[in-house]
């Protein structure tokens, strides 16, 4: 993670595919005062779609959950509703969990990674 100057984020992932295809990814997370939600953007060098974020910090501001759409996984040429959830564990680590919403209207969980940063 780094900061772009005192309004942005960008979140650095590296990381092995099932079958060790290399992946690459980045995020970018900002806080929109107008809108007084968080906003950023997901993009994957595994995957063609942009994920457009939106959300807000839980009362402990500790969790941050953002939602978008997306492609579902589960069927071709319809969209989901996603969400990704960050948690600030420490100054220098952070867990992501991403979720997807099943067709029963639950979330369901299908990746976690840490990001750490450098020293």
């Amino acid at each position: 993670m780094r900061s772009l100057g005192e309004l942005w984020v960008l979140c650095d992932g590296h990381a092995e595919m099932t079958g060790g295809i290399p992946a690459t990814t980045l995020m970018t997370l900002g806080y929109d005062p107008q809108k007084k939600r968080f906003i950023g953007t997901f993009i994957g060098s595994m995957m063609t779609h942009m994920w457009v974020y939106e959300g807000e910090l839980d009362e402990t501001e500790q969790v941050l959950t953002l939602s978008t759409v997306g492609p579902d996984f589960s069927n071709t040429g319809k969209m989901g509703n996603y969400k990704d959830v960050i948690e600030f564990k420490s100054d220098d680590h952070r867990v992501l969990s991403s979720h997807f919403q099943g067709e029963d209207g639950k979330w369901h969980g299908f990746m976690t990674g840490n990001y750490r940063r450098k020293k």
